[in-house]
């Protein structure tokens, strides 16, 4: 059914749906929910609910609602349960919403995430295409979250690794995000489980361009070049090489960088396509944050490849 106030719908994978209300408010739908990716209760509950609202910031909003979505085992102490929603109440606080309650079912493993409503002026939508051949892209966070996480479940992970990834995942986007919508992006999305590899050929696919990324600008969090020579590598980047299997061209890179770039990220940065001659101002602004943001690559004509690292 055709909806014309429906202005985001599935059609380009984008991060959540947008629906006009009115010349001047639409809504921002999104939902997202995951296993625990750290053992600390109330950190997991930052790190779900940070990732839960990084749509809203991708597709250029504001959060304003939440409910919480809740799977949790009969087995548990029910105060791990209460950490893991102060957790997501604590960050849902930090971005300026509310939480107006949720739902909960009885389930084998703990999972949570949240229900996100955001609201957005309709012509200031930020979208996951519209690149424009000359545009630089840039990245918000480091890479390398899910190789960190494997490393933590495998209890190999140092603590300074720890620490490293926690910091990244529970960061919101808000603060890059609230940069980024000041500026005259052509588009944006935000890195999560396809890693940049896979949302990149989304930005990409949708752009009808190719995106050139430059191997040595790509910021990773240091130790996951340790964890993923030592084979730590998630399912997930497996599978993220086969989905995109014929869409990319990888030169002269190592093994253990292309395990980053397949990477699938938990509660990513955005990657922000804009013009060259805007890039420097938003760049400038970016640097103020505590996780560093780079220049990774730029858009070119569309060639055999909608993905090119060298």
């Amino acid at each position: 059914m055709h909806d014309d106030n429906l202005i985001v719908g599935i059609e380009t994978s984008d991060d959540a749906a947008v629906y006009k209300l009115s010349d001047d408010i639409a809504t921002i739908q999104t939902l997202d929910f995951f296993t625990p990716v750290v053992d600390d209760p109330y950190m997991f509950g930052q790190i779900a609910a940070a990732n839960s609202l990084s749509d809203v910031y991708a597709m250029g909003g504001k959060p304003v609602v939440a409910l919480n979505i809740v799977c949790f085992p009969n087995c548990l102490n029910i105060d791990v349960l209460g950490e893991i929603l102060r957790g997501g109440a604590d960050k849902v606080l930090e971005c300026g919403a509310v939480v107006v309650g949720g739902h909960s079912v009885q389930d084998d493993e703990p999972k949570y995430g949240l229900s996100v409503t955001g609201v957005v002026h309709p012509d200031k939508i930020l979208k996951n295409y519209g690149c424009k051949v000359g545009d630089v892209l840039i990245i918000t966070k480091p890479l390398g979250t899910g190789i960190l996480n494997t490393a933590i479940k495998g209890e190999i992970a140092s603590k300074e690794a720890y620490d490293k990834s926690v910091k990244v995942m529970a960061t919101l986007n808000k603060y890059a995000g609230e940069i980024i919508m000041e500026h005259n992006v052509t588009a944006c999305t935000d890195i999560t489980g396809f890693g940049i590899m896979g949302h990149g050929y989304e930005m990409a696919s949708g752009s009808n361009v190719t995106l050139k990324l430059d191997k040595n600008s790509i910021p990773y969090i240091d130790e996951a070049k340790e964890y993923a020579s030592m084979g730590l590598v998630p399912e997930g980047s497996y599978n993220n090489r086969a989905y995109l299997d014929g869409k990319y061209e990888l030169r002269n890179i190592d093994t253990w960088l292309e395990d980053i770039l397949f990477d699938p990220q938990t509660s990513g940065g955005l990657l922000v396509s804009i013009s060259k001659e805007e890039s420097k101002s938003l760049m400038n602004e970016l640097s103020t944050l505590e996780l560093p943001c780079a220049i990774i690559g730029e858009v070119i004509e569309k060639e055999d490849k909608y993905i090119i690292v060298e």
